[in-house]
């Protein structure tokens, strides 16, 4: 018989017609905070106008900006009218929760029953009520939200009294009632943070940045910071309009003057302050979270932007997830066919359809530890996942140090094979041979991948045609020195501060039309996010397009 029920996450009243999907989504380089449109490529609901909709998916995936894009909907009217879940969901509920909480924008999150999910999505409309969801059909009744009774400590309520200001008050405010809806009993400290929205996805990032370090946000945990949208000395002279590079470094500001570390990188793992296995972190930025988690050992739960720095400001997080031994278990065991003679694109390619192979759980790969991953092949393959799964962290037997009896009793069995290989590598070279760009560094480049390409590129000057770039890290850029000098004298730009999910005209070329990456995590989104054909390949790939200015769509030897 079939279940029905649904519990009410935040409370409100909505109307609208029901807009399903069966896959989760990213907001940011999903959704276009400008239109409400879906803009993500590979997404059953590309194309399609989400604001005034009941919009209905398992669960969200991908970047923790996406927090930022649902408040920039809300404060503009472009919103979903609520938003339905089946399965838990962290980024999106934050960004409903500040916009609630904040500026007064009421936006309801449900969380419904699979067999309630399944009937809902057969519905034409919805009205959504205090107690329950009414269609033409049928009425699911809602029950309240979560009022569990959370232990706080002593420092912990007299920062949720007003001990510490208005914005350490709020700042716990938002993290209680966040750890509310994730059913934690208590809070956990944490030894440093990542901010990740200081990206400039939206005026709401500002808005809300600026209005915290208004009301005297200072962090009391080291905190770094996420890569930012412009060039933070540069973008003047680069180019950038002022109606875009000034609000975007005001972002970066504020958050520095709220004492975060100006490290302006999304490779927070390869900074000196990097955490030690065990510890308990407080990251933003799926890619970093991933990492941590996977190949540190450290522990931190995919924090949504805002609550990066509330949990920033107070040192503590919701005891809830991955935090906790018994959420860090793989729900799935992968089985991967790994080929012979793999080469440096096999490991975004696999992570991609590990993450499609396990949207909503923890995997467990095996077959891969003969194959000797690198640490740039974990970053590129912890990157990729991020874009495909909502999990925060996976295992890689006889590789990452928690793989080890990883897999829970009850885990499931599936296989990633040489055909599911060949189908995405295909998917994602669906464009012509000549391409204009070459962008590496999606997550920021590491020393060693600079190494590499200058390495390969040796003293051999780009095509006059074709664009180089490499987005770094101020601190490994710091380190490069020669590294630096040879490629900038075959014609390769290294850029600081942005990332490729970041990047914006003119700093990326207006007049390409086709890119190339080795980025698994940027030829997922860079379509989105750029309007542009985007192709996937090995470095060598990369190398071949910027010499010659064209690399024929073709599959690599180990896969043909």
């Amino acid at each position: 018989m079939a279940e029905l029920f649904a519990r009410s996450i935040l409370p409100g009243i909505a109307a609208g017609p029901v807009i399903a999907a069966g896959e989760a989504l990213s907001f940011w380089g999903g959704v276009d905070p400008a239109t409400g449109k879906v803009i993500d490529v590979h997404h059953p609901l590309h194309g399609v106008t989400i604001t005034g909709g009941i919009l209905m998916m398992p669960s969200s995936r991908g970047s923790c900006t996406g927090s930022g894009v649902l408040l920039d909907l809300a404060l503009t009217g472009r919103a979903p009218a609520a938003l339905v879940f089946s399965e838990a969901e962290d980024v999106l509920t934050l960004g409903a929760l500040i916009a609630a909480e904040m500026f007064g924008k009421s936006l309801p999150v449900l969380r419904v029953s699979r067999d309630a999910f399944a009937a809902l999505c057969r519905a034409k409309s919805a009205r959504i009520t205090e107690t329950a969801i009414e269609t033409d059909a049928f009425t699911i009744p809602v029950t309240p939200p979560a009022t569990a009774t959370l232990d706080l400590t002593e420092d912990d309520r007299a920062m949720l009294g007003g001990r510490d200001g208005v914005a350490v008050q709020l700042a716990m405010r938002i993290t209680t009632a966040m750890a509310a809806q994730q059913s934690a009993q208590k809070l956990v400290d944490v030894v440093q943070g990542h901010i990740d929205g200081c990206i400039y996805a939206s005026p709401a990032n500002l808005t809300f940045a600026e209005k915290m370090a208004e009301m005297g946000a200072k962090v009391r945990i080291p905190t770094t910071m996420n890569a930012i949208s412009v060039d933070r000395v540069n973008w003047q002279a680069q180019g950038v309009p002022a109606d875009f590079g000034d609000p975007a470094a005001r972002l970066a500001d504020a958050y520095v003057r709220m004492g975060c570390r100006p490290t302006f990188t999304c490779s927070p793992y390869l900074l000196d302050s990097a955490p030690k296995t065990g510890e308990a972190i407080a990251w933003a930025e799926s890619n970093a979270v991933i990492f941590a988690n996977t190949v540190l050992g450290a522990r931190t739960a995919k924090h949504p932007d805002f609550l990066d720095l509330c949990i920033a400001l107070t040192g503590r997080a919701p005891l809830s997830g991955v935090y906790l031994d018994e959420h860090r278990k793989a729900a799935r065991i992968i089985d991967v066919d790994l080929p012979e003679n793999i080469d440096d694109a096999f490991w975004p390619l696999v992570g991609y359809l590990a993450g499609r192979a396990a949207p909503d759980r923890i995997p467990l790969l095996r077959g891969l530890a003969d194959a000797k991953p690198t640490q740039d092949d974990l970053k590129a393959l912890c990157a990729a996942f991020g874009t495909t799964s909502a999990a925060p962290m996976l295992h890689i037997e006889g590789v990452t140090p928690e793989a080890k009896d990883a897999a829970a009793a009850n885990a499931d069995r599936t296989t990633i094979t040489r055909a599911d290989m060949i189908d995405v590598w295909t998917m994602f070279n669906d464009g012509p041979a000549e391409v204009e760009l070459v962008a590496i560094g999606s997550p920021h480049a590491s020393l060693s991948e600079c190494r590499a390409l200058a390495d390969a590129l040796g003293d051999r000057k780009r095509h006059k045609d074709v664009t180089v770039i490499v987005t770094a890290g101020r601190d490994i850029m710091a380190e490069a020195g020669d590294i630096l000098i040879r490629l900038r004298e075959c014609g390769v730009q290294v850029i600081p501060d942005l990332c490729w999910c970041s990047i914006s005209e003119p700093v990326f070329p207006p007049k390409t039309r086709t890119l190339i990456t080795n980025s698994g995590k940027y030829a997922h989104y860079g379509p989105g996010l750029s309007g542009r054909t985007v192709r996937f390949g090995n470095l060598a790939d990369c190398i071949e397009a910027a010499l010659t200015g064209q690399v024929p769509p073709r599959l690599p030897a180990w896969l043909a």
